[in-house]
């Protein structure tokens, strides 16, 4: 038997609105290196200047994660040669990051946490991009220097689950604070995963091997999942020594392999140095009073919703999983509708028609406001819960948001009038007497008979708790 060990390095580019280094724009897909300058194209002379916003969104995920926000960092130069890296090194922080010692709890299956480690957070910048082209290669360098910021773990996971969820967090955490859009298909969060394999209750570590620069969650569940069987078929057949060796491999998406790219460099191989052109960043008291406001957290909201709401703790994660959601679920409360039958018309309804529809929750044509009032039609027995699916269903197809006028046009106002309904079960009682004597003699299972002929009668406009009610009480 063996335990996995996984430890991961995600890199989260920040959304500030310039280069970490210098003033050029971040902005995504502009042309191909126009948001340049001497600094970022690393010309003689030019020199950087740390970006103040970078270092605050920095301070702000430090706090978040409960670490050491130290007053005073240093930046490094990394040393390799790239083509995408004009300066042939990365500025980087690892002597001392702005970030160190932090932690975040995970949701496990079985309804309880785990606490996973944080190592450090450091700023540093993103490289360009290569583009290859037929026999030829092409460098963007719009992207060089943008600011990153590289969370390392503590080798705290130990399986792909544990690792998914940690990342699901972490990536919650980064939109909840806003300082990174976090989007995995522009590269906007991205990982580096740490995995090795140890036979059980050995404490020394196995072979590490680094798989780089997976860009979304089921990829690295694939690629940790196709490492650990490769490290235990070759531990089995006694060549592990010789098939796991301290390597960087990449994920090969086609073929759901990883495959070797370079051997591991330690950190000597970087010929780390301070960098001479960059001070010790040091954050003063009103930088370290503004990162200290940070907004109700994931883990906050859910403890909240258990509690004040008393909605169920797997609803609550579902919803604080996506900040869009949870803020919606929150503006349909402030809109007149129940927690409990908010969450099922969010969480079942909704999103079930967005998911059929491949559609976020941002870009729903069904605003919170329009959906907490329509839910509240329901608690007043304005509408029935069927024909709040109908106004739902006619909602996602047409742009009408007042949902009292969609009712009247589509005739589902829900009758609770005593008389009304008395009059419709008359009719049903006396054209059916035959079952009404059947009922009166034993034969109980034909109420449900006659809720249903009543129900049909008004069209589904009848509110079924008064039908039931009025029902028992003329059939006594």
């Amino acid at each position: 038997m063996f335990e996995t060990v996984i430890g991961l390095e995600v890199h989260v580019q920040l959304n500030t609105k310039t280069k970490l280094f210098c003033s050029c724009p971040t902005s995504f897909a502009e042309h191909q290196n126009s948001n340049t300058c001497p600094t970022c194209l690393a010309l003689p002379g030019a020199l950087p200047v740390v970006n103040k916003e970078a270092a605050m969104k920095a301070m702000r995920l430090g706090y978040a994660l409960n670490a050491t926000v130290n007053h005073d960092s240093t930046f490094d130069r990394k040393s390799y040669f790239y083509p995408d890296s004009p300066s042939a090194y990365q500025i980087t922080q690892l002597t001392k990051a702005i970030v160190q010692n932090g932690e975040l709890y995970i949701d496990l299956e079985d309804g309880s946490q785990k606490r996973v480690g944080i190592t450090q957070a450091h700023l540093e910048a993103d490289a360009g991009k290569n583009m290859h082209e037929g026999d030829h290669s092409k460098v963007d360098l719009n992207r060089a220097g943008t600011p990153l910021i590289e969370i390392v773990s503590a080798p705290d996971m130990r399986s792909s689950d544990e690792a998914v969820a940690y990342l699901k967090k972490l990536h919650a955490t980064v939109r909840y604070l806003d300082i990174s859009d976090a989007n995995m298909q522009e590269g906007s969060f991205r990982c580096d995963v740490n995995v090795s394999i140890r036979p059980k209750g050995q404490e020394e570590y196995g072979t590490r091997v680094e798989i780089k620069n997976i860009n979304s969650f089921r990829f690295v569940a694939q690629a940790i999942a196709y490492e650990v069987q490769r490290q235990i078929e070759a531990y089995e057949d006694g060549v592990y020594d010789q098939e796991v060796v301290q390597e960087t491999r990449l994920w090969n998406v086609a073929e759901g392999v990883t495959r070797s790219m370079r051997g591991k460099e330690e950190a000597a191989d970087y010929r780390y140095f301070p960098d001479p052109d960059l001070r010790p960043l040091i954050v003063t008291e009103e930088m370290i009073e503004e990162a200290k406001k940070i907004p109700e957290m994931p883990d906050e909201k859910v403890k909240r919703y258990v509690e004040e709401l008393g909605i169920k703790r797997d609803d609550a994660l579902v919803i604080t999983s996506v900040k869009e959601m949870a803020y919606y679920f929150e503006e349909m409360l402030s809109h007149g509708a129940v927690a409990k039958t908010a969450v099922t018309w969010l969480t079942s309804e909704l999103l079930g028609r967005l998911n059929k529809a491949g559609l976020s929750i941002e870009a729903s044509p069904v605003d919170a406001k329009t959906l907490g009032t329509l839910v509240s039609k329901i608690a007043d027995d304005t509408i029935s819960g069927k024909g709040a699916k109908e106004v739902l269903d006619y909602m996602m197809e047409n742009e009408s948001r007042d949902v009292d006028a969609i009712i009247d046009e589509l005739g589902l106002a829900q009758v609770s009038d005593d008389g009304a309904i008395l009059a419709l079960i008359d009719e049903i009682l006396a054209a059916n007497e035959e079952k009404v004597e059947q009922y009166k003699a034993g034969k109980e299972k034909l109420f449900g008979f006659f809720v249903g002929q009543t129900m049909k009668a008004s069209k589904g406009s009848a509110n079924p708790a008064k039908v039931n009610e009025l029902l028992k009480q003329r059939l006594a």
